[in-house]
């Protein structure tokens, strides 16, 4: 199915830094038009400091009606909302940004719920199980509270800074406290291991995980998108893993991105 373009286009920028790796331009683009809707998803390279200008700029262009959110404004983008899913305000994070009616900006942040399907459509069993999660940022963050959602039995989180990892421990709520908590990096035992850390976006990362030690009934599934295959899955798949990458996580968000783009989720 072709891509019609016109005056009448609507625009969905996704803003990041870096923005030459993220691969919904033409993804987003595609199941929009899949959906008879005449919008096309535009990269634009923002760097940190420069936030402020470019909201400025795209909420007083009056066709552009949505805005998908990348690192690093993730937390901060959350400040332009004026309404905001409940999953939003608790992480206090977005990853899409809709018009409201008055023109103002309403958020939420699929990361979590598009992680857990990801790994759901390629064969994870969650609910029940235990998992071990690498990485407590805005990704990891929302990673942790979608897998608990998703029932997970246990859930540990680990990070180089114990801080972050606790915090999230706190995020997940006093009710969730006998399901998750901090913890080390040794994934044996574990039914599921995940990274949501930046490690594998440069070819010379260090692996997360000590993948000497994956055991090959362990799922293993890689939140980095846009880099090919990452050393953590092509060290997972030759210990015998079951595994999810970042491009699947790719795939997975795009109905729910045109879902809430398109006013179906709120």
């Amino acid at each position: 199915m072709s891509v019609q373009l016109s005056g009448a286009s609507r625009l969905f920028p996704i803003i990041g830094d870096p923005i030459i790796y993220v691969e919904s331009p033409a993804s987003l683009t595609r199941t929009l038009t899949e959906r008879g809707h005449e919008g096309v998803c535009v990269p634009m390279q923002v760097a940190d400091g420069d936030l402020d200008a470019v909201m400025a700029g795209l909420t007083v262009t009056g066709n552009v009606d949505g805005i998908l959110v990348t690192m690093p404004h993730k937390h901060a983008a959350f400040a332009y909302c004026v309404t905001s899913s409940d999953r939003a305000r608790r992480l206090g994070a977005v990853s899409v940004i809709r018009r409201n009616s008055d023109g103002t900006w309403h958020g939420d942040m699929l990361d979590g719920l598009a992680f857990v399907k990801a790994q759901q459509d390629q064969g994870a069993d969650i609910e029940g199980k235990r998992a071990l999660l690498f990485g407590a940022g805005g990704a990891g963050s929302a990673i942790a509270l979608a897998l608990l959602d998703a029932g997970v039995g246990e859930l540990v989180i680990h990070d180089t800074d114990e801080a972050r990892a606790d915090a999230v421990v706190e995020l997940a709520g006093e009710d969730q406290r006998d399901r998750v908590s901090a913890g080390g990096d040794d994934p044996r035992g574990f039914d599921l291991v995940f990274n949501a850390t930046p490690l594998g976006m440069d070819d010379n990362d260090p692996l997360p995980v000590d993948t000497a030690l994956l055991e090959s009934s362990t799922f293993v599934g890689d939140v980095i998108a846009g880099h090919g295959t990452t050393g953590l899955i092509t060290a997972a798949q030759a210990a015998g893993c079951q595994t999810a990458t970042g491009g699947h996580m790719v795939e997975a968000v795009q109905d729910l991105m045109a879902d809430f783009l398109l006013g179906a989720r709120r």
